[in-house]
């Protein structure tokens, strides 16, 4: 493999993470509260349809990127209301949900298909942009490749660090014992599905901005359900989620470079590579229930309501 291919599978391999780092720290932070939301594949599109329509009739990518964490809210909105108000089950409104998603975003995108717009701009920085190998490989990606490690380090802090996170992560262990104390759960909760719902709603927003600036029906192609994977990969850890978006974002982009490196390896199985490599570390994580249980919220999926 020469330099030129290897600096070009690593820099795709940073945008191809990136939509995945975004969706899977939404869903972290949901979790680590005891919601299970199953929903994000059909967030992720509907953020998409709505980035770039709002980009397209704009002009404006921030008022895009806005747009698609709005919608991305009311979409968690949704979510949070049947079953943290109404008491629903997690996993059957979850995909409930993703299928909504699908429908609502090929209806909104009826009119936008074969549209484009110019992707997010990359960041320049003086001298550093033009180093050798190390300039295009850390300096010259677009905002969201950024904000979306940043993001990693931020949530990590926050759940480790601060208060609010000690009383994201009670409510989590033991929604119960949180609110015999005193703490808001349902309304804590509802805050961090709104959250979810903004950075999935973002995550799909970055595959029709800078991925692949233009609508196509179903181009979020799974990336939802291999977010959610990710974080239980992660051990509900956020570094372990930026280790396995880099990771599965390596596995995506071998299918568009694989015969360049010389892989002679039918297209076919390089497409799905992706969606096999999840399985394979999902079976080798839960080989060992005591790693898989280490980090997991105890009242995940569990319902609670206040008396």
């Amino acid at each position: 493999m020469n330099t030129e291919l290897l600096i070009a599978f690593l820099a795709s391999t940073a945008g191809a993470a990136t939509p995945l780092i975004l969706a899977s720290m939404g869903e972290l932070v949901t979790e680590r509260s005891g919601v299970l939301n199953l929903g994000l594949e059909g967030m992720m599109l509907v953020g998409a349809v709505s980035g770039f329509a709002v980009t397209l009739g704009t002009g404006s990518m921030t008022l895009g990127l806005l747009a698609a964490m709005a919608v991305g809210m009311a979409m968690a909105l949704i979510f949070g209301f049947l079953v943290l108000t109404l008491q629903t089950n997690q996993v059957a409104t979850g995909l409930a949900l993703t299928l909504f998603g699908v429908g609502l975003s090929a209806f909104m995108g009826r009119g936008f298909v074969g549209q484009t717009i110019d992707p997010l701009p990359h960041l320049h920085f003086p001298v550093l942009s033009e180093l050798p190998f190390v300039g295009p490989l850390l300096f010259r990606f677009d905002i969201m490749v950024y904000a979306s490690v940043v993001l990693v380090a931020v949530v990590g802090w926050m759940l480790a660090r601060t208060r609010l996170g000690l009383l994201i992560r009670a409510v989590g262990e033991s929604p119960d014992s949180a609110h015999a104390i005193g703490f808001p759960v349902i309304g804590l909760r509802y805050g961090t599905v709104l959250f979810g719902g903004a950075m999935a709603g973002l995550g799909g927003a970055y595959l029709s901005m800078a991925l692949t600036p233009m609508w196509v029906e179903g181009m979020t192609a799974g990336r939802g359900w291999i977010a959610l994977a990710q974080v239980v990969f992660a051990t509900w850890k956020p570094r372990g989620v930026l280790v396995g978006a880099y990771l599965f974002g390596g596995v995506t982009v071998l299918q568009f470079h694989g015969q360049g490196m010389g892989l002679a390896v039918p297209s076919e199985f390089l497409s799905m590579l992706p969606y096999l490599a999840t399985i394979v570390v999902l079976v080798i994580i839960c080989r060992n229930p005591q790693t898989i249980l280490l980090n997991k919220p105890m009242s995940l999926g569990q319902n609670f309501r206040a008396d």
